[in-house]
C-alpha cells in the first residue's frame, strides 16, 4: 500500500471514530455539545471572513490598465529601435579606441 493510500485509510478510520464519539457525546451531554459545536462553527466562518478581510486590506491595489499599456508601448518602441539599428553598432555606448 502506498503512502497516500495509508494516509487515506487513516483519515477514513479517524473520521468514523470521530462521528461515533460525537454521537455518544450528543447522547450523554446534548446541550453542552451542541453549544460547543455551534460556537466552533460560527468561529470558523468568522475566522475565514477575518482572514479574507485582512488579505484584502493588506494587499496593494493592482496597476491601472492604462499604466500597463503605456509600459508595453514603451517597451515595444524600445524593441523597435534596437531592431532597426545596424548589427554592429551600439547606440547607447560611445565608441572606444
Amino acid at each position: 500500500m502506498s503512502k497516500d493510500q495509508t494516509l487515506g485509510a487513516a483519515i477514513l478510520v479517524l473520521s468514523i471514530v470521530g462521528i461515533i464519539a460525537y454521537g455518544v457525546l450528543i447522547w450523554y451531554f446534548p446541550m453542552i455539545v451542541l453549544e460547543v459545536t455551534a460556537f466552533l462553527a460560527v468561529a470558523g466562518v468568522l475566522g475565514i471572513l477575518a482572514w479574507i478581510g485582512y488579505t484584502l486590506a493588506t494587499t496593494p491595489p493592482p496597476q491601472p490598465i492604462e499604466e500597463i499599456e503605456k509600459e508595453l508601448q514603451a517597451e515595444a518602441k524600445k524593441a523597435e529601435g534596437q531592431a532597426s539599428a545596424p548589427a554592429g553598432s551600439q547606440p547607447d555606448k560611445p565608441a572606444t579606441k
